[in-house]
Order: structure tokens, then C-alpha cells, then sequence
């Protein structure tokens, strides 16, 4: 007789115990943090250990220059800054990201424009650019979403052809490659996250990288209330010259950071040999899609996202039902699965009311010329289709390998021979997500 489901009162498959916490703490992350404590020194600009950070991150993906920062999200702001986004301008971004992708563009009251994705990649699809490019349009920002490299030949190529820049968000995507170069190094600036989810982990902070010695002062000014240093003595002036803020980061952060550096080849290998066993064993059962890894690419795998097609497992259903149905099964089994942005950021509220900063700015600074703005989630189909067939399986980050995917290959192979039970319970109120110690959360 087939096994009962769990969500039927059978024995799950796996138990939390089965997962292990992320971020892996080493001997290297404690004496780098003791190095701090010992100093007595734990914020600061020239601070040794937001230095040495600087320094060790530059060297790892071969960029000239770094400046830590408070978050990804400020990296990113700074980058627009320094490469002179200002307001009214235009700026394009995958329509499935991460908000912080969307909304560093307002912060500059510039305008985010939005391009569908890559069915394969969920990456910025390059062939989609070239039409809401506008005399307005001054950069791009492409995302190397969950670690997957976005085509960045392709998109360096329209930049360039319009005199755009292009800013790589790769804040999920440390120790990525794109046709063997480091993602995040190929534009004019490049922007890492360092909080706890992340593969290069911090707790918080973020990492600021360009080859450009000028992007480096007018992002390092912005960093900084916009307040230069006094060469001689490299005490603050007290003197902004530019609108500024507090982006910079602190020693503990910056000391932990140091002490995953050294192991995060190691455990991106992990990740990377977690999701081929996953995407060999899953991609056998109908109705699993697994993700792709662009050719001549190196796909890091912050997070593991699949989909679930209905069609190819021979069920009628909607494709969001489907996978809200397969999530609650999978987690009643004891999988860790759940969806971490729920819809297209264009459908997000922010941009359907276009509130914004207030009084509908940015967009009301074009408005005023007769520019109409419109975000409907109907026109990036793509990233929509995404939304309702994805999840995440929360199994193959460090110190989690072989044996507990195992487990979750019988639980899926359980859920998939009894999809007719499964659609039974697909209004049951069960609500699949992990807790946050997992990564590292309190």
C-alpha cells in the first residue's frame, strides 16, 4: 500500500532537525570578530576591518575599487548617484526582482521602467530592452537573480549603443561568473548584499565595487552625508558639498564578512552541488521544472526556485492553485518551501498607486511634460507566469548536503504519486515558509 500522505495524517518525510542553520560559523569568523573587540575599534571609515574588507573583496572579484557599505540597497543608490541619475530620468530593471532593485531608482527621484524577464534564467531578457529606451533613460539595472547571471554581453551591448550605464545589481550573486568573468565587475559599478541570507554573509552590510576612480569619489561622498575628508589629516570637514547619507559600515559586520570570504568558494561549491543533485532527481518527475544555468556561466544558487507546471503532470488546474497545493503537501512533509516575492514588483503597491515619495513624485516631474506612466503586471506576462509557478526549496545551503536532499527528493516523489490527494487539500489553511533561525534571523 502507498504511503499516507502527511497532509492526510501520514509520518512526514523530513523534521526540522533535518536542516541545518545558515550562516556556517568557522574559527576565521571568531577571530576576526575577536580582532575587533581586542582593538576596540568598531566603526569608521578607515576602520581595519571595513579596509581590509575593501581591500580582500576587490582582489576576489578583480575590481579596483570597494567601499563597504550599510546595505545592498545603498550600494546601489550610490552607484546611481555617482553615474549622475537624477530626476525625471529613466532607468530600467527586471519586472521580478527585489524591490530595492525598483526603489533605489526613486531615492534618486528617477523613474523605474520595467522590462519582462528570461522564461529560463528569470533574468532581465536583453531582447526587451531596446524598445522602452527613451531620451530619458540613463542606465540599467540588471539582476543576477538568485545567483544566476543575467546575459550581460547583450545588455553592454545596448548600453552602449545608447550611452547608458549599466549598474549590476549582484547582490545575490557572490562568486557568480558570466562567461568567466565575476558578476557585478562588468558594468560601470557593481553592488553586493551582505545580510544574513546571503551567500557572503555580514549579518548586514553591503559591498560597493567600479573600476571608475571618479565613481568611486561621488559614490564615497554620497556614502557620507557628502562631506569630504581632509586629505592631510583624513578628519571629516563638516562641509557637504553634495546631497549625502549614512551608508557606511561597521567593524563587526565587516570582521564577520572577512571570516565567510574565506570559505565562500567552498560553500557556493556546496550550494552548486546541492541544486545539480536536485535539478538531476527533480527534473524525472512531471510537472518539476528545475532552474537552468545559463551556458559558459556559474550559477551560485542563493536560493533554490523551481517550478511546478500542471500540464506536464497531467492536472487541470491553474497554475498558481497547482503550486499552492503542491507547497502545502511538501511542507506537511517537512520540505522548507515557500515563495519569496509573491508578484511581479510592477504590482507591487507602491507602483499602483504611485504614491511615491509623495504627491506621485517622481512621476509627477514627467507628468508635468505630458509623460504618462503605467504599470500593469499584465504586460510582464513572463515574470507573472513565474510568480504563480515557483518555490523555493530551502535545502541546499552550507553545512546541508547529500543526505538531507535526499529527503527531500522522497518527499517530492511522495507528493507527486498522489496529485489527485494533494489537489484535495489545496484550501487547507496551512501556510508553508521557514522559521528565520534558519538563516540566521532572531
Amino acid at each position: 500500500m502507498a504511503e499516507k500522505l502527511a497532509i492526510a495524517g501520514g509520518t512526514p518525510v523530513l523534521t526540522r532537525g533535518d536542516f541545518k542553520n545558515w550562516p556556517v560559523i568557522t574559527d576565521d569568523d571568531r577571530r576576526y570578530i575577536n580582532e575587533v573587540l581586542d582593538s576596540g575599534i568598531v566603526a569608521g571609515a578607515t576602520a581595519p576591518q571595513v579596509v581590509a574588507l575593501q581591500t580582500e573583496w576587490a582582489k576576489f572579484v578583480g575590481a579596483r575599487y570597494c567601499l563597504t557599505t550599510a546595505s545592498g540597497t545603498a550600494a546601489l543608490h550610490m552607484a546611481l548617484a555617482a553615474v549622475g541619475v537624477g530626476p525625471g530620468d529613466e532607468v530600467i530593471v527586471p519586472a521580478y526582482t527585489f524591490l530595492a532593485s525598483a526603489s533605489c531608482i526613486m531615492h534618486q527621484m528617477a523613474i523605474p521602467v520595467f522590462v519582462d524577464i528570461e522564461p529560463n534564467t528569470c533574468t532581465i531578457d536583453p531582447a526587451k530592452i531596446e524598445a522602452v529606451i527613451t531620451e530619458r533613460t540613463k542606465a540599467i539595472i540588471p539582476v543576477h537573480i538568485q545567483g544566476c547571471p543575467a546575459a550581460m554581453d547583450p545588455i553592454l551591448e545596448t548600453a552602449g549603443k545608447h550611452d547608458l550605464r549599466v549598474i549590476e545589481d549582484a547582490c545575490q550573486a557572490h562568486g557568480a561568473l558570466y562567461r568567466g568573468r565575476r558578476c557585478g565587475t562588468m558594468g560601470i559599478a557593481g553592488a553586493f548584499s551582505l545580510n544574513n541570507l546571503k551567500n557572503l554573509c555580514g549579518g548586514e552590510g553591503g559591498l560597493f565595487v567600479t573600476d571608475d576612480e571618479d565613481i568611486l569619489k561621488k559614490g564615497d561622498l554620497v556614502r557620507y552625508f557628502g562631506d569630504e575628508c581632509d586629505e592631510a589629516t583624513l578628519r571629516q570637514k563638516y562641509n557637504s558639498s553634495i546631497l549625502g547619507y549614512m551608508y557606511r559600515n561597521q567593524e563587526l559586520p565587516a570582521a564577520l564578512a572577512r571570516g565567510q570570504l574565506r570559505h565562500l568558494e567552498e560553500h557556493n561549491d556546496t550550494r552548486i552541488r546541492n541544486a545539480e543533485y536536485l535539478n538531476r532527481e527533480l527534473g524525472n518527475i512531471p510537472g518539476v521544472v528545475p532552474p537552468r544555468c545559463p551556458p559558459d556561466c556559474r550559477h551560485v544558487y542563493w536560493l533554490y526556485a523551481l517550478r511546478f507546471d500542471p500540464h506536464a503532470a497531467g492536472i487541470e488546474a491553474p497554475p498558481r492553485r497547482f503550486r499552492m497545493a503542491i507547497e502545502k503537501s511538501l511542507f506537511k512533509e517537512g520540505v522548507l518551501v515557500g515563495q519569496w516575492q509573491t508578484m511581479p514588483v510592477p504590482g507591487q503597491d507602491i507602483f499602483q498607486s504611485m504614491i511615491g515619495i509623495g504627491n506621485r513624485y517622481p512621476w509627477a516631474i514627467n507628468e508635468a511634460k505630458g509623460i504618462t506612466y503605467r504599470y500593469d503586471p499584465n504586460a510582464y506576462p513572463v515574470a507573472q507566469m513565474f510568480c504563480d509557478s515557483y518555490t523555493i526549496v530551502h535545502s541546499i545551503h552550507p553545512p546541508n548536503g547529500r543526505e538531507l536532499n535526499r529527503k527531500v527528493v522522497l518527499a517530492f516523489q511522495k507528493v507527486f504519486d498522489h496529485l489527485g490527494e494533494v489537489m484535495d487539500h489545496a484550501d487547507d489553511d496551512i501556510r508553508p515558509g521557514f522559521d528565520g533561525r534558519l538563516y540566521g534571523v532572531g
